[in-house]
């Protein structure tokens, strides 16, 4: 009895443990095809980094050679419309790869693969305008030959142009200078000027000082003398009437403005007179509705741009 309730016990014992080893067995076998699973993810992740490092290296290089290019054929004065599009595409992709979750090599294979296709055609290109510009330059070295050789061939026609040149220069300033002292020996002269005060009466008052009540009108009187060159013609004169202020006493729709010494003047009142080269004497006469002020005043005579004369008097 004794025997059998040992024996039934020795079982129970064996089985328990058969049990435990079942078990840690089958544990064993979990946590191995676990960490199975787990280096698998850590070559994928490895392989993922690895292809990501790699493509943004490519397109960085494709980046720079871009770069490059658009320097050059900015400097050969080509059109980089084409080459602007791309780089602005390229780096669109960069920053999308940055943040690109759902990453695949092959995809930006494709790409890359375009991004250099397009680059190979570009070098062409960029090679065409490389030719074309050595052409224009080696046409503009033999025009800038040739024209070196006309300037030599033509040194000496260039030393007899500038002495003609320079001869015709003294011509025509000599010509220049009689032609001015014709002009300044024909001009008019106005000599023995006067202002003379006259009343409302006609009567007339002379001296050179008057009262500002007594004056109605101005006569300003003088003597175009006779000039051996000048022309006889009919000669605008104008007579400049300046108040103690210097300023131009005029009346609306009389006065005006002429120019003289390269700068316009005001008048008081312009007269044409007959010139008839005989010492005659010139009479204007002037009005102004309102009274002089009392002050010094000064009368200059113009004519032919000159100032051919000048007086004073006084109002009281």
């Amino acid at each position: 009895m004794e025997v059998e309730a040992t024996s039934a016990k020795q079982g129970l014992v064996t089985m328990a443990i058969a049990a435990l080893v079942g078990i840690t067995a089958l544990l064993a076998y979990l946590f191995m095809d676990s960490r199975n699973e787990a280096l698998e993810v850590q070559k994928l992740l490895a392989v993922k980094v690895e292809q990501f490092a790699s493509t943004q290296q490519r397109l960085d290089s494709i980046s720079t050679v871009l770069d490059q290019k658009l320097v050059e054929v900015r400097r050969l004065g080509g059109s980089v419309a084409a080459l602007e599009q791309i780089k602005w595409q390229l780096e669109n992709d960069k920053k999308k790869l940055k943040s690109d979750l759902s990453f695949s090599i092959q995809q930006y294979n494709l790409k890359i693969k375009d991004y250099k296709n397009f680059l190979a055609q570009s070098e062409f290109d960029l090679q065409k305008l490389r030719d074309e510009n050595g052409l224009l330059r080696s046409r503009t070295r033999a025009l800038e030959e040739e024209k070196q050789n006309v300037l030599s061939e033509n040194e000496g026609l260039k030393t007899e142009k500038e002495a003609l040149t320079q001869t015709l220069a003294d011509y025509s300033l000599q010509n220049a200078e009689l032609k001015n002292q014709v002009t300044l020996a024909s001009a008019m002269k106005a000599v023995n000027a006067e202002v003379i005060a006259l009343a409302a009466n006609g009567k007339e008052r002379r001296g050179g000082s008057y009262k500002a009540s007594r004056i109605d009108r101005l006569k300003i009187s003088f003597i175009m003398p006779s000039n051996a060159v000048a022309v006889k013609n009919d000669k605008d004169i104008y007579i400049r009437i300046l108040d103690a202020n210097g300023a131009v006493v005029s009346e609306s729709g009389v006065g005006g403005v002429i120019p003289f010494e390269g700068r316009e003047i005001g008048y008081s009142i312009r007269q044409t007179v007959p010139f008839e080269n005989n010492d005659q004497e010139v009479n204007i006469l002037f009005r102004k509705e309102s009274a002089f002020k009392p002050g010094n005043y000064t009368v200059e005579i113009y004519a032919e741009g000159f100032l051919i004369g000048d007086t004073r008097f006084d109002v009281k």
